[in-house]
């Protein structure tokens, strides 16, 4: 949209007191360098980033009465709560005779215009999918303005040094730099290289948590670095030069998140209420022991500390790690999946309210289109299917790294002599498993079985 008129630029931090939920600490640094590397961006058009703390409503008002702006623009949100500020924002500045106009850059539909044949909201991915794929090509992205006229009047700024999101002592976050490069350079170079290099492998590579065979451009399009109409439209030379599948399995992915926000605005309270009620009688069983050795990657099953373990390192865990440890915390260790939901909500650069709830209750089975509940993740065989070299477990149990290919997911089977020699003791540098897989399974089994039953 361009009108040729002074442009301010304005982000703002709400207060952690406002309605809706509190941004991760992982994210928080993510922020962080990415209105860093925003605001240098700004100052290369011309422009500059204004920064505000406070609550939106109030702040917007304040700079329209300041600065005698006749136009408010924004990108629109949709999770519930801040969808609804915004509507109250906008009603309030109309009726004050100002401009506003909200954009769709988020999403690439909008989740109120998809509906079954029924008129109601879906409930399950695949006739979601059909429905999405037989609406118009999303439209292409917008070129990035070349030049941006400022505001000339003087107005005041936050530093983002005032804010404090980047830790500092200590800094848990100082694994992030060497995994990330927040803005939108970073993510157009992750852009170029997913479409260069992991594309047309990533049907299979997906699933191997050893190789860089996913796109990792989770976090960008959570901070809005890049839209989905840019990625969806960076597949289609894939999709040209013959690789018709994998561009289609990437492209479910982003329509994965989609239908977590068509979740999200039908049933708002995704991350703390059941979505399948029958999973409120599920007797769960908190023991902060167990959580703990989850949180730090000290489960005893390699494939599941591997992943725990990535996570804090990085803030990230990739796909395939992230069913496997949310499903070994749910029916190995019993613990409800809201616990491992909120970790994973401040742990991770990439949390998104819809597709963090979404994905963690369809791995409990009380989402919708929800894993069914027998299917319970035998982490030692996920490991031996998935990172059969023992990359992945190699790289973040280094504990480990000496046991034979054969072994670095079941060390419990090394003998003696294999453990010494790989420098290994069980419940000293690596720990014992801390339940039984086939005990917890059944145990897990029973659960179910009984909820139903109750229900």
């Amino acid at each position: 949209m361009s009108m040729g008129r002074p442009v301010l630029c304005l982000f703002i931090l709400e207060d952690e007191n406002s309605e809706g939920r509190a941004m991760g600490l992982a994210q928080r640094w993510w922020l962080h360098h990415s209105l860093k590397s925003l605001g240098a961006r700004l100052q290369k058009l011309g422009s500059r980033l204004i920064l505000r703390r406070g609550d939106d409503a109030r702040i917007v008002k304040s700079m329209v009465a300041q600065t005698g702006a006749d136009h408010v623009l924004w990108n629109r949100r949709y999770d519930p709560q801040a969808s609804e500020r915004d509507a109250r924002l906008k009603s309030d500045l109309r009726s004050s005779g100002i401009t506003v106009e909200s954009f769709a850059g988020q999403l690439l539909h909008e989740p109120s215009q998809l509906k079954t044949g029924a008129g109601g909201p879906f409930k399950v991915y695949t006739p979601f999918w059909r429905a999405f794929s037989a609406t118009p090509e999303p439209r292409p992205p917008f070129a990035p303005p070349r030049t941006i006229t400022p505001f000339s009047a003087g107005t005041e700024s936050d530093t983002l040094e005032q804010w404090g999101l980047a830790p500092v002592n200590p800094d848990w976050a100082r694994g992030f730099s060497d995994a990330w490069t927040p803005g939108e350079a970073g993510a157009a170079k992750a852009l170029d290289s997913f479409i260069q290099s992991g594309l047309q492998n990533y049907e299979t590579g997906r699933n191997m948590p050893g190789s860089a065979l996913t796109s990792r451009l989770s976090p960008h399009l959570a901070m809005g670095e890049i839209t989905p109409f840019q990625v969806w439209h960076a597949t289609r030379g894939a999709l040209a030069s013959g690789f018709p599948k994998p561009v289609e399995t990437f492209r479910k992915e982003l329509v994965w998140r989609e239908f977590a926000y068509n979740l999200l605005i039908n049933f708002p309270n995704l991350a703390t209420l059941n979505f399948n009620s029958t999973f409120d009688h599920f007797p769960w069983s908190p023991r902060p022991e167990l959580e703990r050795a989850w949180k730090e990657g000290r489960t005893g099953y390699p494939i599941v500390d591997a992943g725990m373990r990535q996570l804090w390192q990085t803030g990230w865990m990739h796909n395939r790690v992230r069913m496997i440890t949310a499903s070994f915390l749910i029916k190995h260790l019993m613990i409800d999946w809201r616990v491992g939901e909120k970790w994973f909500w401040d742990t991770l650069v990439d949390a998104c309210p819809a597709n963090n709830p979404a994905s963690w209750q369809w791995v409990a089975g009380s989402g919708a289109d929800a894993a069914p509940y027998y299917r319970i993740f035998n982490p030692t065989l996920q490991g031996e299917k998935f990172d059969a070299d023992g990359t992945y477990v190699r790289k973040y149990v280094p504990e480990l790294a000496g046991l034979a290919n054969s072994l670095i997911h079941r060390p419990w089977d090394a003998s003696t002599a294999q453990l010494s020699a790989a420098g290994v003791i069980l419940g000293k540098n690596y720990p014992h498993p801390v339940v039984d897989h086939l005990q917890s399974r059944e145990r897990a089994m029973t659960a179910y079985r009984e909820m139903r039953t109750a229900a």
